[in-house]
């Protein structure tokens, strides 16, 4: 059984900062890519960001390079999604995901936990 618990979203003004967290339970984890993607309403979910096994290799979506940047810690089964230089655009939910990072990108994602609202405000 996969749990994950996103958190660490919320309001912030334009060219602010949030950090995202999510914690994930059960097998998995500390063998599988992770990643980030995001729903705004109305829209189709969307790749952000994916991390390997080991922390080693990363892969952003071209909207959120130079922006944000993930990173894990597997002693503690959480994924971190740093967020800098918000725009209005990046307002959505966002989700942490398990699976291999070219499935992500693809935008297939077999688990997800409940989600943490952003929003920017401009």
């Amino acid at each position: 059984q996969v749990q994950l618990v996103e958190s660490g979203g919320g309001l912030v003004q334009a060219g602010g900062s949030l950090r995202l967290s999510c914690t994930a339970s059960g097998r998995l984890l500390s063998r599988s890519s992770m990643g980030w993607f995001r729903q705004a309403p109305g829209k189709e979910r969307e790749f952000v960001a994916a991390i390997d096994w080991s922390g080693g290799s990363t892969d952003y979506a071209d909207s959120v390079k130079g922006r944000f940047t993930i990173s894990r810690d597997n002693a503690k089964n959480t994924v971190y999604l740093q967020m800098n230089s918000l725009k209005p655009e990046d307002t959505a939910v966002y989700y942490c995901t398990p699976g291999s990072i070219a499935t992500m990108k693809s935008g297939r994602y077999d688990y997800w936990g409940q989600g943490t609202q952003v929003t920017v405000s401009s």
